[in-house]
């Protein structure tokens, strides 16, 4: 299972949600691909869908300005799905029937990169009652990898590169995830047809053209705003009040991210010392008003730098729409 642990104040509590990588192309598929195609069953269920804007704990109701230039979490699946049906139809012209994981099927803790409910740590305080500073199983599946359950010519007909490592070959240390070094390409045919640049994966975002540029230049945007935050008067102000609040409560850490490194430091967070510092953690903040504090701080921060690159900005959303209009043309 992942977890959060503290790198950097900008990446802290930033859960990447992994979306299903498609394969574009131009051109539409053969009828005979399309009856290849795996056949969806039951519909999804949105039960555990993250939501647009949080409806509970100290974030209830916050959404940071840019935001609004993310794609929300149903209109990521509406495009993974599109994705995966493109993806889907071009590994079945190379003789592949595969039957990727559904988009939604498995959804992430968080509607963006942004985090917002994890993003100045723990907010919700019914969700740590229940597993400190971790999270419910169904919300990291989504951090499986979708490689891992294909073979090896699937992985390179998919991806355009061969299937990574999994497990440590004997006597390698550590437990890094993908192992073998730098992915090495994929052959160059299979049943007699020419790979795709990036596999049916690149074909199909370019079909969609899809621009993995532009979340990439939000969210360092979103990271910039969080670090830049950080040393403001009122922030740091509010930060030595929680400190001090948690001092009160027998507990030593300098800020939030602190303690959430400290309830992972005996296992997964979900432990009973995890879960009663979780406690501390977000009572504190309910009395210091933390996050309401650092929340409208960096909600300026975002504000200059919405200004700052305006027009980058306004092509980013309007790409976001075409994609989508695009993903939604997708039969």
């Amino acid at each position: 299972m992942h977890v959060l642990r503290r790198t950097t104040v900008a990446t802290t509590v930033m859960l990447a949600a992994i979306s299903l990588g498609a394969c574009s192309s131009s051109g539409s598929a053969s009828d005979s691909a399309k009856d290849k195609a795996p056949k969806d069953k039951a519909p999804i269920d949105q039960a555990n869908w993250p939501a647009e804007v949080p409806t509970s704990g100290l974030v209830k109701g916050l959404e940071l300005p840019l935001e609004s230039y993310l794609p929300s979490y149903a209109d990521q699946v509406a495009v993974d799905t599109a994705l995966r049906t493109l993806q889907t139809r071009c590994m079945s012209e190379y003789g592949l029937t595969v039957d990727l994981p559904r988009p939604g099927a498995n959804p992430p803790p968080y509607s963006n990169a942004v985090s917002i409910e994890r993003r100045y740590g723990l907010s919700d305080r019914a969700q740590a009652q229940k597993y400190g500073y971790g999270l419910p199983k169904e919300l990291t599946r989504s951090l499986e990898s979708v490689e891992e359950g294909l073979s090896d010519i699937e992985v390179e007909v998919l991806t355009g590169r061969k299937k990574p490592e999994f497990a440590p070959p004997k006597g390698a240390k550590g437990t890094d995830g993908h192992f073998g070094g730098v992915p090495e390409p994929a052959r160059a045919e299979h049943n007699g047809k020419k790979l795709h640049e990036g596999g049916c994966a690149g074909w199909s975002k370019r079909r969609l053209k899809v621009n993995e540029g532009d979340a990439g230049f939000v969210s360092g945007l979103a990271s910039t705003s969080l670090s830049e935050s950080r040393p403001l008067k009122p922030v740091e102000k509010a930060l030595k009040s929680w400190s001090a609040c948690m001092k009160d409560k027998g507990r030593k850490a300098a800020d939030p991210y602190r303690a959430m490194e400290q309830g992972y430091a005996d296992g997964d967070g979900t432990t009973k010392n995890a879960i009663e510092l979780a406690l501390d953690d977000i009572d504190c903040k309910g009395q210091t008003r933390l996050i309401e504090v650092w929340f409208k701080e960096e909600s300026a921060v975002q504000k200059r730098l919405i200004e700052e690159n305006k027009d980058q900005l306004a092509a980013i959303k309007k790409r976001m729409g075409e994609v989508l209009a695009a993903a939604k043309a997708v039969k």
